[in-house]
């Protein structure tokens, strides 16, 4: 009954494969821009929203009206709508409920004759076959009778960037975090044929554990009825319209926008770094390289960005920013004691010159019976701890002088029942001979490469892919990952020290004793010996109790978030440069 959906905007792939859109219904002429992030492009461009429709045939008229729904109607006896967040041009925009699977989700409702229902549903289309959860997914596109609705998803956990930059600025880290999710997701969809033309600080939402989701791509088009005849450009200037915001608080155009007061009439787009002091120089003049249609250009010169992924690149080659560290509040201040002035049940008296008053002459210290008892436990005290200590000096003085007098005994000695009592021996190093990545769940990170983490090597490494969801693997990812070591024999394991490649909040592991380079059994069933956390790059797990056994399981739970390298993307992710056992 339902048609599951993807967007239909039709953008060039450099990479020539064949877009998503082309698999997907043809739609009639989708493109994205929110109205009012759509009327100020336009604007600087010589027009307003609906001039620059009417030149470029890219809008059609509303000739249709919208359905009359209502908080209750049901849709396929499936989706309860509850609140209607928008209603306009002809459609309407609902909370609802999946009665079938008790969930939240967002339905985007417009009448089947209406002239974009078409377009809607290959928008649809299109999105929900792109797949990524960078983007809110799109879970149903149907055409039920005289209605044509999509189904997407409902995130109650996450945040309007609108409601983020009305509380100020974000921290240039969160900026930096911001831009560089949404240009990477962004960069992604072009490469599928996908645009959105409708990034504004009301279509990114930040999730609870700090992700950047992005929703409506190629449907808010689809249903607005805005094209652009150059889509890259347009989502690019979108992204750096955000970080500006992001950076300023302001909108980068004269006219208010989302919450946000715009730029002074007359100026032009002036550099985020001149709008507000303390604006980091290197977001200032991203944000600028990606604002290109209105003839901004860098302070440095450096080439404009026309792609999300000229801009992801630029993003990339940054160093990166790091978290500012926590601020304590300081400690609440001592309550003072303030007495009224003047007499129990009476008013102050008249202001004039103040009587002195009497001060009151302390007792001599310690005159008192207490006080003179103190006085000689005091000194009591005093003579025995310079007695104590001198018997310990001359006690000292006398051993020394014994043993030197006396021979050395090399002997071991005697301990109660005849045994030798022996000092603990200091730990050794205990050589590595080979090493194999461990996955029970058939998907290794790296196997090649597990012989690099114990070669002494500080410039070769393993490396786990990288995760969307973290730090802790469990339950969304997967139990774990990580490499099994053959120390050649049995040996008792004292102590591991690792050597990470990324460091941050946070990496945790552990190591097992187990019985092969390939385990029999899971990990639960094999013996810890010891584990740790840490947000450095480096970590030392040190057991209560040494364990003896030829194989060691090096087992990775909780990944620290890292930027793109050369092996993949931004997220969670780890690498291991080198593993020193001692016992």
């Amino acid at each position: 009954m339902a048609e599951r959906s993807t967007a239909a905007v039709d953008v060039a792939d450099n990479s020539g494969d064949e877009p998503l859109s082309a698999k997907a219904e043809q739609a009639a002429n989708d493109g994205v821009a929110e109205t009012q992030g759509a009327g100020e492009r336009s604007e600087r461009a010589g027009g307003s929203d609906r001039d620059h429709a009417d030149a470029s045939g890219s809008r059609e008229p509303a000739v249709t009206a919208s359905p009359e729904l209502h908080s209750g109607h049901k849709l396929a006896r499936r989706y309860r709508l509850e609140e209607c967040l928008t209603r306009l041009d002809g459609f309407s925009s609902w909370r609802a409920v999946d009665e079938k699977l008790r969930r939240a989700v967002g339905v985007h409702v417009l009448p089947a004759d209406h002239p974009r229902a078409r377009s809607v549903l290959a928008a649809a289309r299109s999105s929900a076959l792109l797949g990524d959860p960078r983007f809110v997914q799109v879970l149903d596109a149907v055409e039920d009778n005289d209605l044509v609705y999509v189904v997407h998803e409902w995130l109650p956990d996450a945040t309007e960037l609108t409601a983020l930059l009305a509380a100020g600025p974000l921290e240039p880290h969160d900026a930096y975090q911001l831009v560089s999710q949404v240009s990477q997701a962004m960069a992604a969809a072009h490469r599928e044929g996908l645009a959105h033309l409708c990034l504004t600080p009301g279509t990114v939402l930040r999730s609870s554990t700090g992700q950047y989701r992005i929703r409506g791509l190629a449907v808010n088009a689809a249903l607005r009825g805005v094209t652009a005849e150059r889509p890259q450009q347009a989502d690019t200037e979108a992204i750096g319209a955000l970080l500006y915001a992001a950076l300023t608080q302001r909108w980068p155009y004269e006219t208010h926008a989302h919450g946000l007061s715009g730029l002074p009439k007359g100026v032009g787009l002036i550099p985020p770094d001149q709008v507000r002091a303390g604006v980091h120089r290197g977001l200032s003049e991203l944000a600028m390289r990606a604002l290109v249609n209105d003839g901004a250009t860098a302070s440095r010169q450096e080439p404009p960005c026309a792609t999300p992924d000229e801009l992801s690149k630029a993003v990339a080659a940054m160093p990166r920013i790091r978290p500012p560290e926590p601020e304590f509040p300081p400690p609440p201040e001592y309550p003072r004691t303030t007495f009224p002035q003047g007499g129990y049940g009476r008013p102050p008296g008249r202001p004039g010159p103040a009587a002195p008053q009497p001060v009151p002459v302390p007792p001599p210290p310690l005159q008192s019976r207490t006080g003179r008892a103190l006085k000689w436990a005091v000194s009591a005290l005093l003579i025995a701890a310079l007695g104590l200590g001198s018997w310990q000096v001359a006690d000292k003085l006398l051993s020394k002088e014994k043993s030197a007098e006396e021979p050395k005994n090399t002997a071991p000695s005697i301990v109660a029942g005849g045994g030798e009592k022996h000092s603990p021996a200091p730990l050794a190093p205990l050589a590595v001979q080979d090493a194999r990545e461990y996955a029970p769940d058939g998907s290794p990170q790296d196997a090649e490469d597990a012989s690099k983490s114990h070669d002494g090597d500080a410039s070769t490494y393993w490396r786990t892919n990288s995760f969307n969801d973290g730090p802790e693997f469990a339950p969304s990812v997967k139990s774990g990952v990580g490499i099994v070591y053959d120390l050649g024999a049995e040996k008792d394991v004292a102590a591991a020290s690792i050597a990470l490649r990324h460091g941050g909040p946070h990496t945790t592991a552990a190591i097992y004793a187990t019985d092969g380079l390939s385990p029999s059994g899971p990990v639960s069933s094999m013996e810890k010996i010891a584990g740790g956390r840490t947000g450095s790059s480096s970590l030392v797990l040190t057991a209560k109790k040494p364990v003896k056994t030829r194989y060691v399981l090096l087992w990775l739970t909780a990944l620290p978030y890292s930027a793109q390298d050369g092996y993949s993307g931004a997220g969670y992710k780890q690498g291991i440069t080198d593993v020193r056992f001692t016992g």
